[in-house]
């Protein structure tokens, strides 16, 4: 269902039907499977980032907990963005998405300023806190603003986006400043996931199928020009890679070759949590891009369902918002959101197992890294706030908070009642 077939609809909440969930199907569902997989993706992340990054730790700072505690303190930023982000109201974020858009490109353009920006593996795509060492990655700041930029510009046209000036303007060409910013410091995964939101996000608006594939091929033809054409050894070295060169130890094919021989390694059970050999210097970003390969080796096939599971019902509870929320505002939002995390966990999966060639992205709440952990989780919080305005959701959640303040005073009550008994014995 696209957002413009909600058009005219009643917002009273929807009458309740028996489903194969039965009492799970109700209008706080969205909501709390949200919640809860985010928290078991994010503490699972914790777990096997202090696995893969403990040899680097041990090396680096000679104690075995360094990069994890790191990433402990940016989960707990993490869970006050998302319990800033869970608070606010839809409305809010229609009307600051112009905002937070121009404020996120502009971060992202610091990073063309020399005395700023930092630059690694190939890609100019951090800039430093001045008088800290700390960085911070603008483009996923991005990834968030313009989710919310384009569902408050998409929803507001409605039916008039069965034409081609209004789904052209002004959503592509602002999307396009957008990833050219991103491309301009050699950042291609990045980019890519853009991509993967504005879809996302014209899908759900309801652009017709054919202008949708015109955009595809479109979209497709740049990517390529920019692989074959831009004068980038480091990309087109992980390309001819990917086709099947022969690997050296310093070839860009080494980090895949690896990948795959953990996940060999570790077969139907795998080798036991924090057991895993390639993490000892012998898979690179082990604790980051290549975690997924890290999980396969030491929890087994086993281990990697878990976690296409945990994705799966992720993308199912988000598309439950998708389907449910009268707001074609809402509708858009989500649907971009959940292509975007969605998205870049089958890209980093499908480059951890051979299917693609080494992009460079993180795998979403489970991968070490800072600000892409902060704002993803900020996402997360905003399609909580969305799953809290489901038709009934709030009177829902009014009513559980009213059972909990009658239950309180109740034992308030007795225990009253049973000091004051005790007063009158004595």
């Amino acid at each position: 269902m696209t957002a413009n077939e909600t058009v005219g609809r009643s917002d009273a909440p929807p009458t309740r039907r028996r489903s194969l969930l039965g009492s799970w199907d109700t209008p706080v569902t969205s909501y709390y499977l949200i919640l809860g997989l985010t928290v078991l993706l994010v503490v699972f992340g914790l777990a096997m980032v202090l696995s893969a990054s403990s040899v680097r730790s041990i090396a680096r700072e000679g104690n075995a907990y360094s990069i994890f505690l790191g990433q402990a303190v940016y989960a707990v930023l993490g869970v006050v963005a998302l319990g800033v982000t869970a608070s606010l109201r839809p409305v809010v974020y229609r009307k600051l998405a112009w905002f937070i858009l121009v404020a996120s490109l502009g971060l992202q353009a610091l990073i063309f300023v020399p005395s700023l920006s930092v630059s690694a593996l190939g890609n100019t795509n951090w800039i430093k806190i001045p008088g800290t060492s700390f960085t911070i990655q603008p483009s996923e700041v991005v990834k968030l603003a313009l989710a919310l930029w384009l569902a408050a510009v998409l929803a507001r046209k409605g039916g008039l986006l069965r034409h081609w000036g209004h789904v052209v303007v002004p959503a592509v060409p602002v999307a396009a400043v957008a990833i050219l910013l991103v491309l301009s410091g050699h950042d291609l995964g990045t980019a890519l996931i853009l991509m993967f939101i504005v879809a996302g996000a014209l899908w759900v608006a309801g652009v017709p199928v054919r202008m949708f594939a015109l955009g595809g091929t479109a979209m497709a033809a740049g990517v390529t020009a920019m692989i074959v054409f831009q004068n980038n050894k480091n990309r087109l070295g992980r390309i001819d890679a990917w086709l099947g060169r022969d690997c050296g130890v310093t070839d860009a094919c080494y980090q895949t070759k690896h990948g795959l021989w953990a996940l060999g390694t570790g077969g139907w059970t795998g080798v036991g949590l924090g057991a895993g050999r390639e993490k000892w210097h012998y898979l690179p970003e082990a604790h980051n891009d290549f975690i997924f390969a890290v999980v396969g080796e030491e929890l087994g096939l086993q281990g990697t369902i878990l976690m296409l599971l945990l994705f799966g019902a992720l993308a199912w509870a988000m598309s439950r918002i998708v389907v449910r929320h009268p707001d074609p505002f809402v509708k858009i939002a989500t649907g971009a959101i959940m292509c975007w995390i969605i998205g870049q966990a089958l890209v980093n999966i499908g480059v951890v197992i051979g299917a693609l060639p080494v992009i460079g992205i993180p795998l979403p709440l489970v991968s070490a890294g800072g600000t892409a952990l902060i704002m993803t989780m900020a996402a997360m919080g905003v399609v909580l706030s969305f799953a809290r305005d489901e038709p009934g959701a709030r009177e829902a959640f009014a009513a559980r908070t009213s059972v909990v303040r009658r239950s309180l005073a109740v034992v308030g009550g007795s225990v009253r009642r049973s000091r004051k008994g005790r007063s009158s014995r004595a």
